[in-house]
């Protein structure tokens, strides 16, 4: 989807990880004038971008302030829209860089496409922290029910993905409860203009008002988890197991 100069400068952005591609990736991001901040392990790596304008931050919950946050893990999707002739040009590179591209279209249909996406995303993750917070207080362990989850045929990429999150609490921003909030009114706004009903989106809503007026800005919208936790009396603690995300 083709963003102008002003779009693009009207985020911050946070980068995690500066080896072969997501150093040029990040310049790129400088290159064309955004507010970046950059994070990895090997902190020497990512001082050079420092010279093109990059913020370099000791912890990824640095990056927790960022309006977006991108992370190089090899499993990108990318959904594109546009000139069609462009997609096909540019279509070689964006598989590269992750698990592949969609075209859906002239316009800016991706940008309809990224809002459903970010609708099921909170749908998602309230459900899941529902039947989590139901299992343990039903007396299975938070790693044995979502290791079961994610084996089983309901299991997804993004449940293995939440998982170390969920079983250690470690709710270290990827994406917050504000910015989620903020993608769901635009859901929620869209469905109203197309006639289209969405009353499991407008009640996800909801909990993740309550998760903004609990305090928990600026954390990891898992914390979707304790709030469910805490209206069901459960009082959570950190499962010190070692568990996989499921990306390496």
């Amino acid at each position: 989807m083709a963003n102008s100069e002003s779009y693009m400068k009207q985020y911050t952005i946070g980068w995690i990880g500066v080896g072969r591609m997501g150093y040029p990736m990040a310049k790129r991001l400088l290159d064309a004038g955004c507010d970046v901040s950059i994070y990895n392990r090997t902190r020497s790596k990512a001082e050079p971008l420092a010279e093109f304008g990059g913020k370099i931050v000791d912890t990824p919950r640095e990056l927790g302030d960022r309006d977006i946050v991108f992370t190089k893990a090899g499993k990108l999707t990318i959904v594109s829209s546009g000139p069609q002739a462009a997609f096909e040009m540019a279509e070689p590179y964006l598989n590269a860089i992750g698990r592949g591209a969609t075209y859906v279209g002239e316009g800016e249909l991706a940008r309809m496409v990224k809002i459903c996406h970010n609708l099921l995303l909170g749908v998602y993750t309230q459900c899941l922290a529902e039947i989590t917070v139901l299992a343990e207080k039903g007396g299975v362990s938070r790693h044995d029910f979502l290791d079961f989850i994610n084996n089983s045929v309901m299991g997804a990429m993004f449940s293995r993905y939440k998982t170390p999150s969920f079983v250690k609490l470690d709710m270290t921003p990827t994406f917050t409860p504000e910015l989620l909030r903020k993608d769901l009114d635009l859901g929620l706004k869209a469905g109203e203009q197309l006639n289209v009903p969405l009353p499991v989106t407008q009640l996800t809503r909801e909990m993740v008002q309550r998760a903004v007026d609990a305090g928990h800005t600026g954390r990891d919208f898992a914390v979707l988890l304790e709030e469910q936790a805490k209206a069901s009396g459960l009082d959570l603690k950190p499962e010190d197991v070692d568990i996989s995300d499921g990306l390496s």
